[in-house]
This record gives C-alpha cells, sequence and structure tokens, in this order.
C-alpha cells in the first residue's frame, strides 16, 4: 500500500462510525475518534484532522461517505 492509500484507509476508517451526511466542518471534526487532534500518518506525511479541515471548502459538503471526505481531502492536498 502505497502514502496514499494509506492515509485514504486512515482517513476512512476514523470516520467508519460516523453519521453521515455530515453538512459542516464543525460535524466532520466531530465525527473523529480525537477530533482535530486526529492524527494519520503514513512514510513521512503526517496530518492532523484539523490541518486536513483548513483543506475543505463550504461546496464541498455535505459528506455522505468516509471515503468521500477521504478521497476529498487527498485531492486537496494534491495526492
Amino acid at each position: 500500500m502505497n502514502v496514499k492509500e494509506e492515509i485514504r484507509a486512515q482517513i476512512a476508517g476514523a470516520l467508519v462510525g460516523a453519521k453521515f451526511p455530515i453538512r459542516t466542518p464543525e460535524e466532520l471534526l466531530a465525527a473523529f475518534p480525537a477530533g482535530a487532534a486526529t492524527r494519520c500518518k503514513a512514510g513521512d506525511v503526517e496530518m492532523t484532522a484539523g490541518e486536513a479541515g483548513t483543506l475543505l471548502k463550504p461546496e464541498d459538503f455535505p459528506f455522505t461517505s468516509p471515503g468521500q471526505v477521504a478521497d476529498t481531502i487527498l485531492s486537496r492536498a494534491g495526492m
């Protein structure tokens, strides 16, 4: 698994129990197990949910699945 796939799996995995749709940035951060401090790390890439949240735009919402959240964050991060 490459770094992008690993980070995607960690983001999606952290949100597996979340209630969707998620309509706001605040709802998204609250859905992560440790909130904004939830950390994903693979290879030399490391980010918190709070850092990832800064990449999102209002038009990204609502999110309907963990995979959609992960894909959007990775896309905005240029991965």
